[in-house]
């Protein structure tokens, strides 16, 4: 019943992640704190921190949180379908947060500021993602564009798809991104001829090809910077 689950106004004052946040601030909390407050309450034998703390170790670690499904979350006992969207959007609104430069009206000036928009968009991802970072004559960004999931092949990363939007979107350039999975950015021998394929066609269309950037788990691989382009 709701009134045997085990609530943070139930926990002494000093441990309530609530006040505590209040009056130590954020950085003051545990993971567990942070995500307890989203759940508010706990079950009928744990609290909204014991949960809190069952459901990290559930994913294994915080940084493999956000790749936990909804249905993932429900298997929880305290966690139903509304605290499990919950938490899933404040997951994906950190993501955004991360991701988002500062000064969106800024140019791009290297390969790592275009590496930070999508480092902790990517890095943890299970699949191969292709994505296009769309830029007009100042260098400045006119919009980020998914183009396929899945393992790199030519294929799956055809000219027509990768530049559709940017001729409807008259770039001027764009940055090429993808992930391996295994956190390892070093490009394979397809990467470099798919790359090779792409900035053809990208001189063809007059649309020029500043960069293909491979994401691994914290660090990145430049083609531009390691003179491949």
């Amino acid at each position: 019943m709701e009134n045997d689950c085990i609530t943070i106004k139930d926990m002494p004052l000093e441990e309530r992640p609530r006040e505590k946040l209040v009056a130590l601030g954020v950085g003051a909390l545990s993971n567990a704190e942070l995500l307890a407050i989203l759940l508010r309450v706990g079950n009928k034998t744990e609290s909204a921190i014991q949960l809190a703390t069952r459901v990290i170790t559930q994913s294994g670690s915080l940084r493999n949180l956000p790749n936990l499904s909804l249905e993932d979350l429900q298997e929880n006992k305290g966690i139903g379908p509304d605290k499990a969207v919950m938490i899933k959007a404040a997951l994906e609104l950190g993501s955004r947060l991360a991701t988002t430069p500062r000064g969106e009206a800024g140019s791009i000036t290297s390969p790592g500021q275009a590496a930070n928009l999508f480092m902790e968009e990517l890095r943890y991802k299970k699949k191969e993602f292709f994505k296009v970072l769309l830029l007009n004559t100042k260098n400045h960004v006119i919009s980020k564009e998914e183009i396929s999931v899945g393992s790199l092949s030519a294929s799956i990363v055809h000219p027509r798809e990768i530049f559709n939007q940017p001729l409807r979107k008259s770039a001027a350039s764009v940055i090429m991104f993808h992930n391996h999975p295994s956190g390892d950015p070093v490009p394979s021998q397809e990467d470099l001829e798919v790359t090779r394929r792409l900035v053809d066609a990208g001189n063809i269309l007059g649309i020029a090809v500043r960069d293909h950037i491979i994401i691994g788990d914290g660090c990145f691989f430049s083609f531009r910077e390691k003179g491949l382009l």
